[in-house]
């Protein structure tokens, strides 16, 4: 009975001042927000360049020791330190690389936190972290990747950071040809296109110099950090499930057949399931629940009639 009475009062004089408990969202966000911080922090301090035993960033650091004026003198896919991106994507990064290292991973680490958020929204962001945590410590892109899949059944043109980095989970762009949405397809590639001229235009020599990185890392598989299934494997899986996934009106299928896709599956790269969770959102959902109202996909049977 007494704790009933203390219970009372003590709502009582929060009503009184005006003090009310956080909403559940808010203590998510709460939540979510620290663990980002904390993660941010370990990431942060712990960042060292290559070959310092227990550094942070690895991956990070292949981009930003890459210089715009020869992006590729360390190109070898499995070294360390390789930079084997587009020189268009050198180019996007090279002004946060001229800050000092520490301070680019605080940066970079922030970016890909936002990333995160994005995917996972405000419930789950703290266990979103969590699982991302190997990616997010390494500094690779999946992240990224995964964010510009799923903005991309909207404006379609965010394709191009993939097409312009890891090449092979482009493979989900089939799903925009299995469904005929040809306008999507078209504004992919023509973003790209136009990408690659304008950086073209500036960096000439590097553009040859990557699609003889790109033939040189064709074939080999990654390291110890890596699943152990060659990519022509896992090709045919990947392209199974976008295609499957087109058919039968399930979004999520993209960011899975692209994972599955990439050059090396790391351990890390299971980060892009987060992307899952993002497509389940009413605004990312699948076609048939979209903003922009267009009917769900129908295959067509022969001598079936053209919807009206």
């Amino acid at each position: 009975m007494s704790n009933v009475i203390n219970t009372s009062a003590a709502w009582r004089t929060r009503a009184r001042w005006g003090l009310r408990l956080p909403s559940a969202a808010a203590r998510y966000e709460i939540v979510g927000l620290l663990v980002a911080f904390v993660a941010w922090a370990a990431i942060t301090v712990m960042a060292e360049p290559y070959g310092r035993q227990w550094g942070t960033g690895q991956d990070a650091f292949c981009y930003y020791q890459a210089s715009p004026a020869n992006p590729y003198a360390r190109s070898d896919w499995t070294s360390p330190i390789a930079y084997v991106y587009s020189p268009a994507f050198i180019q996007l990064v090279a002004p946060l690389a001229r800050l000092p290292w520490q301070a680019f991973m605080a940066v970079w680490t922030l970016i890909l936190l936002v990333g995160v958020r994005f995917l996972t929204g405000p419930r789950l962001f703290a266990l979103g972290v969590l699982f991302a945590l190997m990616e997010l410590a390494g500094g690779n892109i999946e992240i990224l990747i995964a964010v510009a899949i799923v903005i991309g059944f909207r404006w379609p043109a965010a394709w191009s950071l993939v097409l312009l980095t890891k090449v092979t989970p482009g493979v989900g762009l089939l799903w925009f040809a299995v469904r005929r949405e040809w306008n999507q397809l078209a504004t992919a590639l023509v973003a790209t296109a136009m990408i690659m001229a304008a950086s073209a235009m500036f960096m000439p020599n590097a553009w040859s110099d990557w699609l003889t990185v790109l033939q040189s890392a064709s074939g080999r598989e990654g390291t110890w950090a890596a699943v152990p299934i060659p990519l022509l494997a896992r090709m045919p899986v990947a392209i199974a499930v976008v295609v499957w996934g087109a058919m039968t009106d399930r979004r999520w299928t993209v960011p899975v057949a692209a994972m599955i896709a990439l050059p090396a599956l790391w351990y890390g790269a299971f980060s892009m399931l987060l992307a899952t969770i993002a497509l389940q959102r009413p605004e990312w959902r699948d076609s048939g629940g979209s903003r922009d109202g267009r009917q769900p996909y129908r295959p067509r049977t022969i001598g079936s009639a053209a919807p009206a």
